[in-house]
């Protein structure tokens, strides 16, 4: 579905994020004459009625009634479409379609293809892989553009031209490639982890939400790693599959990098922090060779890369204790993933947020014989947050591994309580495994308090590199 496709139909907009902004930003240039509806809260709706548009009105409930009013519904990526006022609406004819749709209907060519897309998704690295991939398309001379998921909404970019497109896809948009009807030229997923629950509904459904950008979008050539168990059970009849992480094609052996039986590089200097962040080294590099590059010639750029921030982010020491930020840790398997980076020295890791239901039981089973010298666990006192929950898996551990265990509310006292527990120095590891809600207005927020309470400057710590057109 392109945008003229809605001139003339009962068309609302549900959402006033910067998503659902650009959104109406498209449709309003495009078809400037269009009556619209806007769902939005109540909190959103002054800076709607600022914009002064006669033919926009502004609602504040969007139940199904409302919902099924409308022929088709511009939903922001952070509106579940299994809320059950949308399954209602959708049930009575309401379509419900996001940006990333539109703007993949409006740039496939005569062959249904977006030849110059390169999807980039998966439960961890997605941000970090599409940063490299734009970094490494732009060394190679082509006008490229960073945006989708990383913080750029696609619409945004609407007129925009490109020699390339480095796009980020949470599960919330996935789908909108598959529905826009256009075929991306290439796909790469890295991983596949429980996430998003509250979103989906079930791992089951994140799975194949996740799984449509291949499944149903059917992209030429699919980039997979091969580590991963779900994606190496796949079958794909519709696409060309090129893995990664095997020994035919790019892979790391300890810190060297190859190229099927040909060693290309060392990669232990690069500024990608942990083993899972140079595997997404060879996620891109695959990608660029399936894009006709010389991947080989252009690995050794990666050293000029500039780390994205909240990932791995080391930010410095302070009074014998390194800080670091993982602020965008929002699974127990990238909190596991970041202890393993410092395993060699004392570490006390920060863990609890927003709970959204998803198991410690692996997390508590590993803490047996690889746990840090102190876990402190947050949140406790606070409605929705799944510190307590974690505590008291990892209480009967603690008491057999030797590990301190503590509590605390909020990260201020946390941090307090992880100062005390490296009297020699060693690691102060913010990796929560869960997201901010509740606490936060997201993880960029909680990141910018860690290093805050740990004497550095948010504001430079907060930028990520690169995004739009360069």
């Amino acid at each position: 579905m392109k945008i003229a496709d809605l001139a003339g139909r009962r068309v609302a907009l549900w959402g006033w994020g910067r998503e659902g902004r650009a959104a109406y930003s498209a449709l309003r240039a495009r078809l400037p004459s269009q009556p619209l509806v806007l769902f939005c809260g109540a909190s959103e709706a002054a800076d709607a009625a600022a914009l002064g548009d006669a033919l926009l009105a502004i609602e504040h409930d969007a139940c199904a009634q409302r919902l099924s009013a409308f022929d088709v519904v511009v939903k922001s990526p952070g509106i579940s479409p299994y809320k059950p006022e949308a399954l209602e609406a959708a049930a009575h004819g309401t379509r419900f379609v996001g940006g990333t749709a539109l703007w993949f209907a409006e740039h496939a060519d005569a062959d249904g293809e977006t030849a110059n897309a390169i999807c980039v998704t998966g439960t961890k690295g997605k941000s970090t892989t599409s940063s490299l991939l734009a970094h490494l398309l732009r060394a190679a001379g082509l006008r490229t553009a960073l945006a989708g998921n990383i913080g750029v909404p696609l619409l945004e970019l609407l007129n925009d031209e490109a020699d390339a497109w480095a796009i980020e896809l949470s599960s919330y948009q996935t789908r909108d490639v598959a529905a826009s009807g256009a075929r991306p030229r290439i796909a790469i997923v890295t991983n596949l982890h429980p996430e998003h629950l509250d979103w989906h509904g079930s791992q089951q459904r994140y799975v194949e939400d996740k799984l449509a950008l291949l499944t149903d979008a059917k992209p030429r050539i699919a980039v997979l790693n091969a580590a991963d168990p779900v994606l190496a059970a796949l079958h794909l009849p519709d696409s060309e599959v090129r893995w990664y992480g095997d020994e035919a094609g790019w892979h790391l052996r300890g810190d060297a990098l190859h190229r099927g039986d040909v060693f290309v590089m060392d990669t232990s200097a690069l500024p990608l922090p942990g083993r899972h962040n140079r595997s997404n080294l060879c996620a891109v590099l695959t990608a660029l060779e399936a894009y006709g590059l010389d991947a080989a010639a252009l690995a050794p750029h990666a050293a000029t890369f500039q780390p994205l921030p909240n990932r791995l982010q080391a930010l410095g020491q302070r009074e014998g204790i390194l800080f670091v930020n993982d602020s965008i840790s929002t699974t127990p398997m990238a909190t596991l993933a970041a202890l393993d980076l410092y395993a060699d020295r004392p570490v006390a890791v920060l863990v609890g947020g927003h709970d959204r239901g998803l198991p410690w039981d692996e997390f508590a089973e590993a803490m047996r014989s690889r746990a840090p010298k102190a876990i402190i666990t947050m949140g406790h006192g606070v409605a929705s947050q799944n510190g307590p929950r974690i505590h008291a898996l990892l209480e009967p551990v603690a008491k057999q591994a030797g590990f301190t265990l503590e509590a605390a509310s909020d990260l201020a006292e946390a941090m307090r309580k992880a100062r005390a527990a490296l009297p020699d120095g060693g690691v102060l590891l913010l990796s929560p495994g869960a997201p901010s809600f509740g606490m936060y207005k997201d993880y960029v927020a909680r990141g910018r308090h860690f290093a805050e309470l740990a004497g550095f400057d948010p504001d430079a710590i907060s930028g990520i590199a690169g995004m739009g057109i360069a």
